[in-house]
């Protein structure tokens, strides 16, 4: 978000013109002069192979770059602004129906619950009041409604499971109130752990990120990540800054290469939820986890002292015990409290994980079917 308080390579084409060049390029499209066996010497033109093209979209630009995925997405990007007695802020959203639902995060309408004043701007600039349909703060997801607006285009919806390390994105959003801003770049990396927070740095909790290079700014959060045939795979979230000793949050600092974004396989989930029911539901295992501890892996227990497996919670039932230690997820190794929570998060209720724990130096498995908690 952004306070109102505060204020590709380029290639050279060779031509080449002379026979020999046109049969050793087989498909380079060449032309070459001659005189005709009648003695006229008027040349005429003989082409070899096709001319080179690239196949181009409806708004002529070549399919697959990032003009032709601009095209296809901007259409369905808004700007958020909430504004409040203090001030205001903004950021970003994504169609996700015709009848006005959009697509944000938590922290973006989060002032507008204490009595803000919640608006939409579409990209022909025309303001709409919305209305917040849920919230969920665990994975920082919100989905707000417009009502009375015609002609709005949905983006389309992609998938997240099968994005790779190096695919290419794109991010679009409303970087500093700048509304409709482009940026390019790579899936950095999958599965990354990081705190989802608000303007003054707050967590609210884990989210399982992609990790993008695409330049991600306040003022981008809520707005879409989407692959190079325009559809949205992420819900851009935070950013990493080298200020205000906050590693990971959705702050003023600038973009440095690390922004994060909710995959969108779980986002869908998750808004479906909350149009439907006004809450969404998350996977759980009941448990309570050491942040502080320094070996490898999650180790289960309660800083405060008090019970830290749940009574007839997942865990419990798993023979889960205080003071074990998770090394292994579906054969998936885990080195520490976060790296589980993603892992969790990652499933939904009733999903069963086969566990690897560590109990007084012996390494042990057992099942664990997943429960589930309300978002709200």
């Amino acid at each position: 978000m952004q306070s109102w308080r505060e204020a590709p390579p380029t290639w050279t084409v060779l031509a080449l013109s002379t026979a020999i060049a046109g049969v050793l390029g087989g498909g380079i499209g060449g032309a070459i002069s001659h005189g005709n066996d009648g003695g006229d010497s008027s040349p005429h033109t003989v082409t070899i192979g096709a001319p080179a093209t690239k196949p181009v979209s409806s708004s002529g630009a070549t399919i697959g770059s990032v003009a032709d995925v601009a095209a296809k997405i901007l259409p369905s990007v808004v700007s958020i602004e909430v504004r409040t007695d203090q001030g205001g802020d903004t950021g970003s959203g994504i169609v996700i129906s015709k009848s006005g639902y959009i697509l944000t995060n938590n922290h973006v309408v989060q002032p507008a619950t204490t009595g803000g004043k919640l608006s939409v701007v579409f990209p022909d600039k025309k303001s709409v009041s919305a209305e917040i349909i849920g919230r969920d703060k665990v994975s920082d997801l919100a989905v707000i409604r417009v009502h009375g607006v015609r002609g709005l285009q949905a983006a389309q919806l992609g998938s997240s499971g099968s994005l790779a390390v190096g695919d290419q994105v794109v991010a679009v959003g409303s970087p500093l109130g700048l509304a409709g801003t482009v940026t390019s770049g790579i899936v950095s990396a999958l599965d990354r752990p990081v705190e989802a927070g608000d303007l003054a740095g707050n967590t609210d909790d884990i989210i399982d990120a992609i990790q993008t290079d695409a330049a991600i700014n306040p003022g981008n959060s809520g707005g879409p990540l989407v692959d190079s045939a325009g559809r949205v795979i992420g819900i851009n979230s935070a950013i990493a800054t080298l200020s205000g000793g906050q590693v990971f949050d959705s702050g003023q600092g600038g973009s440095i290469g690390l922004g994060f974004a909710i995959p969108i396989d779980q986002a869908k989930r998750i808004a479906s939820q909350l149009i439907e029911q006004g809450y969404s539901t998350h996977a759980i295992i009941g448990v309570t986890l050491q942040a502080r501890f320094t070996g490898n892996g999650a180790r289960i227990g309660n800083p405060r002292g008090g019970a830290a497996v749940q009574p007839g919670g997942p865990a419990d039932h798993a023979g889960l015990e205080d003071g074990d230690v998770i090394v292994e997820v579906d054969g998936q190794r885990v080195t520490t409290a976060d790296e589980l929570i993603v892992a969790i998060r990652k499933r939904v209720p009733g999903a069963r994980l086969t566990i690897v724990y560590v109990r007084d130096g012996a390494r042990h498995t057992t099942v664990v079917t997943l429960g589930s908690a309300r978002s709200d």
